[in-house]
């Protein structure tokens, strides 16, 4: 039986390129790890969904922490964050980072918390709430009282320049990124960032 001959090198064509992955995205970074495990957690995945909410967790509690300038309902703020994304993760396609769409989520729920509690009386005065603040945060650290300095001079800042400069600044969102969270354009983003830095260092 003659051996079938294998082909010369000039005349083999390479394979064509597979199929993308359903929701193959380019590389978006370190954000690029927790947007792929939204949508395996979006498929079915258990295990995804519990690593998506581990890794997000510490970034949407800061977020809403800083937002709300409430510490004391950053807990429940972020718990409602991640009601509202898994209840909703059936429609996440991953066209922005899984971060992104997570913080326009939680943005959403300080805001309707906010609403809400505008017409009772205020639950902490500014000493309950530093004091809330510094238990929060692990005591004898480098930076500790910085921390808790600059969540003050946050709350005193008004809310739209906080949220753009929590987004940015502390939490490392691209402009682009934090345009698309906080549904502004990205001029607007960099216009808040400026004026927030600016109050800051006025109210240094």
């Amino acid at each position: 039986m003659t051996p079938a001959l294998l082909p010369r090198p000039d005349t083999v064509r390479p394979d064509p390129a597979p199929a993308a992955a359903p929701y193959a995205r380019r590389s978006d970074g370190p954000d690029e790890a927790t947007t792929l495990l939204a949508l395996a957690a979006r498929d079915g995945d258990p295990d995804a969904v519990d690593r998506f909410v581990r890794a997000l967790q510490p970034d949407v509690r800061r977020y809403v922490s800083y937002l709300s300038a409430d510490p004391q309902s950053a807990d429940d703020l972020t718990q409602e964050t991640f009601l509202r994304a898994l209840g909703s993760l059936h429609r996440f396609e991953g066209r922005s980072s899984a971060r992104t769409w997570l913080l326009s989520i939680a943005r959403r729920t300080v805001v309707d918390s906010l609403r809400r509690s505008a017409a009772r009386p205020k639950v902490a005065d500014r000493d309950d709430w530093q004091s809330a603040a510094e238990q929060a945060q692990p005591l004898g650290l480098p930076g500790f009282e910085d921390g808790i300095a600059l969540a003050e001079l946050l709350a005193a800042i008004p809310a739209e320049r906080r949220e753009v400069f929590v987004a940015t600044q502390l939490l490392g969102l691209p402009y682009a990124d934090a345009a698309a969270a906080l549904g502004c354009p990205i001029g607007t983003v960099r216009s808040r960032v400026a004026r927030a830095r600016t109050s800051l260092i006025e109210l240094l």
